[in-house]
């Protein structure tokens, strides 16, 4: 598996030769700084640390300024593992799109936009009572009744109702790299990535 951090830019679009338009989502793929590299004898298992993103010093742990010192380079924001990473990388190389191909196929996670407390409509997509006939009354957007009755007497977990939305670790899968500009570090990915603007997003194969 190989590996990049990255931020997601924005949305686009792109033509292809047939006049076909292409939505795509632009991210800026590193570069990234290898921090550690763990190998079977001394640590159990094969991975590759890398760091992205500037961070002040004054921000950072002494812990950390002395794990970055190692590897010859200034204070990271961000700090991802990838396990049985392919690229062959040293402590303190720099690792940037080059990486990866157009055409690949890539996975990217990142943190879905928070949106706070919603409903179930907006949160579960529940269509609500079509009409105010037979009584209704402000009931349209209403979840109703749940099924509890003396027993079982509690609400069983997983019960969709309202509830906070948003905010947690989402993968999106099989993304096609359409298009990379390395002099820029940005990849063009055929597809929506979770996250705001300027987000953090893990891309990986």
């Amino acid at each position: 598996m190989k590996g990049l951090i990255g931020k997601k830019i924005g949305m686009t679009s792109i033509f292809t030769d047939a006049g076909k338009q292409i939505p795509c989502t632009i991210i800026e793929a590193g570069p990234c700084v290898v921090t550690q590299v763990k190998t079977k004898d001394t640590d159990g298992y094969n991975s590759l640390q890398i760091a992205y993103g500037e961070k002040k010093e004054k921000n950072t742990p002494n812990a950390m300024k002395q794990h970055f010192a190692k590897a010859n380079t200034t204070a990271k924001k961000v700090v991802k593992e990838i396990r049985n990473c392919e690229t062959e990388a040293a402590l303190g190389d720099s690792i940037d799109c080059a990486i990866f191909e157009e055409g690949e196929k890539i996975s990217v996670v990142g943190t879905s936009k928070g949106k706070g407390f919603q409903g179930v409509v907006k949160r579960h997509g529940f269509k609500g009572v079509g009409d105010a006939t037979h009584g209704q009354h402000n009931r349209g957007r209403a979840p109703g009744s749940i099924g509890g009755a003396s027993y079982p007497a509690k609400v069983f977990k997983g019960m969709r109702m309202g509830g906070r939305m948003g905010g947690k670790r989402v993968k999106v899968q099989a993304l096609e790299i359409v298009k990379i500009f390395p002099e820029k570090n940005y990849i063009l990915v055929n597809g929506s990535v979770p996250g705001y603007n300027g987000s953090t997003v893990l891309i990986h194969n």
